[in-house]
């Protein structure tokens, strides 16, 4: 039986996501060499991250009009381009400025193009079937990544320090570079072929922007909406948590608690490995329950699992610590299938890719907002117990405002 081309440009697709993961991987294990080497303080690496952030989140609606106008194949090489400069400059870096602007700007913009938009944006023109199942297998790519990555450039810096592990990371995106020119197409039609499952339904909602200033036309139109709200708001909370708390700064939580950092990589590896099946899980899920009920199902939850945060670290791996790590894993970005979704229910297929890019946006500004005020409380108060503390009472609220979509209207089902 014949492979339906739309898998190989899944995979081709995966291959590309796990790389914009490789970088997002290591920024948590270079804060303290970083901080060593050149003597800057916690607020200095986490403002760089902030900023990476930021410009990850803002850069994500801007690349589906890039990606429809020059094609997702060339903005996507180009984004790989940014992520290998970036990251191969911070070998050369001596100023804290100069961080800011590798890891915040270039690599920030790099790995904006190539987010979860982009997943989407694939997903929605190559897939009319299985697409939950596709966009959870794309969202797994951030958990792979880091599975494949983190323990290895863990190893890395202790034996040969954070330049050759930031090099590894630039090479490899080098190196994916033909992989994807060779095997990717825009398009089925490029390649004489139906979307997998057939042609696509009519939906609501015109062409996909074409202009920055189209995209923020889409936003002007979204903001009107209260389901845009619902699920912009959610998601920030679901940055808050992910990239901007734990991801930015578990290991050096785990530090001040007396674990080596190696053993943080471990469990942040460990939290990829249920990432992977959790997220993929929950695509399988979207196609089936109410994306609503999921997510207040993945946000409660979550928030009760943070309250237990500061009394489960500790030197060692015990058995509350690892049950939490097991459950944070198989939560940690299960909440994109059904978000990207419920974008698609309310903005119609053509319109979602550039409102979940907005929705993205608000993720990564919740992140870098996290990211920015775990270090400054660190900082202030020598220990990380607010910011967790925080994280969770955000997770109940998310919780509870989800279960207002039940009360909007979906104009895609009405359609």
């Amino acid at each position: 039986m014949r492979i339906h081309r739309a898998w190989l440009v899944a995979s081709v697709t995966f291959l590309t996501l796990i790389c914009a993961a490789a970088f997002r991987s290591t920024t948590s294990i270079m804060f303290m060499p970083l901080e060593m080497e050149f003597g800057w303080t916690r607020s200095i690496t986490s403002a760089a991250v902030s900023v990476n952030l930021v410009v990850y989140g803002l850069t994500a609606p801007f690349a589906a009009t890039l990606m429809e106008r020059f094609s997702p194949r060339r903005v996507a090489v180009a984004a790989l381009a940014l992520v290998t400069l970036g990251t191969g400059l911070t070998v050369t870096m001596t100023q804290a400025w100069q961080l800011t602007l590798y890891w915040g700007v270039f690599v920030g913009v790099g790995t904006g193009c190539l987010a979860l938009v982009f997943a989407s944006m694939v997903a929605n023109r190559w897939f009319s079937k299985r697409r939950g199942l596709v966009t959870g297998i794309f969202s797994a790519a951030y958990a792979t990544g880091q599975l494949v990555f983190l323990p290895a450039l863990a190893g890395v810096i202790l034996t040969q320090g954070w330049r050759a592990s930031s090099l590894i990371v630039a090479a490899f995106a080098a190196a994916v570079i033909p992989i994807f020119l060779i095997f990717f197409r825009n398009r089925p039609e490029d390649v004489g072929v139906e979307p997998y499952g057939g042609p696509h339904p009519a939906s609501i909602g015109g062409a996909a922007p074409r202009t920055a200033r189209a995209t923020i036309a889409v936003l002007s139109m979204a903001v009107k909406k209260p389901a845009f709200w619902v699920l912009a708001g959610t998601f920030f909370v679901c940055g808050w948590t992910t990239n901007g708390l734990i991801g930015a700064h578990f290991i050096p939580a785990t530090h001040d608690h007396g674990m080596p950092e190696g053993t943080a990589a471990g469990l942040l590896a460990v939290v990829g490995i249920f990432d992977f099946i959790g997220t993929i899980a929950s695509g399988w899920l979207t196609d089936r329950v109410s994306p609503v009920l999921l997510l207040v199902f993945y946000y409660g939850l979550r928030g009760l699992a943070l309250f237990t945060v500061p009394f489960v670290l500790g030197p060692q791996v015990e058995p509350p610590l690892l049950f939490f790590i097991i459950f944070y894993g198989l939560d940690w970005i299960a909440t994109v299938p059904p978000t990207i979704e419920l974008c698609r229910r309310y903005f119609g297929a053509a319109q979602s890719p550039s409102v979940y890019g907005w929705v993205f946006a608000s993720h990564m500004v919740g992140a870098a907002i996290a990211a920015a005020f775990a270090g400054a409380i660190r900082e202030s108060q020598g220990s990380y117990f607010i910011a967790w503390i925080t994280a969770a009472v955000l997770c109940l609220v998310a919780a509870g405002s989800v279960l207002l979509l039940r009360r909007i209207k979906e104009p895609v089902a009405q359609a």
